[in-house]
């Protein structure tokens, strides 16, 4: 039976931060076995729900949540679990998620609060083990894509480009000018690189982008016992975590200083975790064929039989179910020993499901972000820290037609740069 974290009160649990589906709170209540050191994950809802995939029914009883399941089942398979989150799923009510969205509503930013909400009407969250709350400190980063695309199903118009210049450096491009926050000049296959001098290169930049928006943009957030911090140029800003890697009466350090002293824990972690070259292979062999490459797939497959004239085509996915739990965990194991000894040169048409899928799992792991977490000594306990992949949702299949439109809209986009990012993949693997 799961726990009825409304045995709580709303106020016990404290604003963390949130992505496009979900919003997290710590624990900060009175102690207690069941929530100390806890994290409470809750889905949210457009204030206007603009399909019926949004509504939950009332008159029945609530499914366990598909992040729980997605992980146990499908994700421990391809991610050693040591670098995973616990979840546990938990009871919630209504009048207590309307009262936790009352209390956290300022604490929210205003562009997130215009879009969307907690959805009361959910009777089931996710509690998993709090990675940014209690002494030490935390940083989260969203690393993106971490792989140039296999040229071989590139369009004539659009392999130069995407060759030689990544996805995020072509997105990031976009962004400015249609006047977004981007980490503008932050490479993914720098982070992903492995080697010293690339990797903190990324993290400068990070570190940089970060402060520069004021904490605008997402691929980077430092959380101080539970806080997350609201940068400006301003050093005193930061006050929380200079006083975790200074020591107590140190003057106040520079910005620059204080971005050193930071990433200087950090970059041994990432050099020497697994986890970084596990995310950027998945990306990597799940998106075989490129979106084009699936696309031209997908046309090939629904092309009428034996007819001479151009017939349209139905938009990429269209009319695909969502994939069942049961049929993620039946691809993985095709996915862990056939796939590897598959020409993705020359897809075959039988196989257009199983590229739609590996197309939404590579997605999850272009989209997760991990945590490096510090804990400083305490006594007798040396300092340690943790590195753990969080964010790792499942997709959605109709998803596949916007993807293929913003790809699109990113490459045309960055077509017309007169002095084009060149991009270095260290694990590209070697093309005949």
């Amino acid at each position: 039976m799961s726990a009825n974290v409304t045995s709580t009160s709303p106020s016990d649990w404290k604003y963390v931060s949130e992505g496009g589906s979900s919003i997290v709170f710590s624990y900060v209540g009175a102690p207690s076995p069941d929530f100390d050191g806890t994290a409470l994950r809750l889905r949210k809802v457009a204030h206007y729900p603009i399909s019926p995939e949004t509504i939950v029914s009332e008159d029945i009883e609530e499914q366990e949540d598909p992040t729980i399941l997605f992980q146990c089942q499908v994700i421990q398979r391809l991610i050693p679990s040591e670098y995973l989150p616990r979840l546990e799923s938990v009871d919630v009510e209504g009048p207590w998620l309307e009262e936790l969205a009352r209390l956290a509503e300022e604490h929210r930013p205003l562009e997130r609060r215009a879009k969307d909400k907690i959805d009361v009407r959910r009777r089931k969250a996710v509690l998993a083990n709090d990675l940014v709350g209690g002494s030490g400190w935390a940083v989260e980063i969203k690393p993106k894509w971490g792989f140039l695309p296999n040229p071989t199903h590139l369009s004539p118009s659009t392999k130069v480009t995407k060759s030689q210049t990544c996805r995020f450096c072509m997105h990031s491009h976009l962004k400015t000018t249609e006047g977004e926050d981007a980490s503008l000049g932050y490479c993914p296959l720098d982070l992903y690189s492995g080697e010293e001098k690339r990797v903190r290169k990324a993290l400068d930049v990070l570190w940089d982008a970060w402060v520069g928006s004021s904490g605008g943009v997402n691929n980077f957030k430092i959380f101080v016992e539970g806080h997350m911090l609201r940068p400006t140029t301003f050093p005193s800003s930061l006050g929380p975590i200079a006083h975790q890697v200074f020591s107590a009466n140190a003057a106040e350090p520079s910005l620059d200083t204080l971005r050193d002293q930071v990433i200087s824990p950090l970059l041994p972690l990432l050099l020497e975790t697994p986890v970084l070259r596990i995310l950027s292979t998945h990306q990597r062999n799940l998106d075989a064929l490129d979106i084009e490459g699936l696309s031209s797939l997908w046309s090939e497959t629904h092309k009428p039989a034996g007819s001479l004239e151009a017939a349209p085509v139905p938009p990429l996915g269209k009319g695909l179910s969502q994939p069942t739990i049961e049929e993620l965990e039946n691809f993985v194991d095709v996915y862990l020993e056939k796939h590897a000894s598959m020409d993705h040169n020359h897809p075959d048409t039988a196989d257009l499901r199983y590229y739609c899928i590996a197309y939404l799992l590579s997605a999850t792991f272009k989209d997760c972000s991990i945590i490096l977490r510090l804990h400083p000594a305490v006594g007798n306990t040396p300092a340690r820290s943790s590195i753990t992949v969080i964010d790792l949702d499942v997709k959605s299949i109709d998803r596949l037609p916007t993807w293929e439109k913003l790809d699109q809209k990113v490459v045309k986009a960055y077509a017309g740069v007169s002095q084009p990012t060149r991009c270095y993949d260290r694990w590209a693997p070697a093309r005949l």
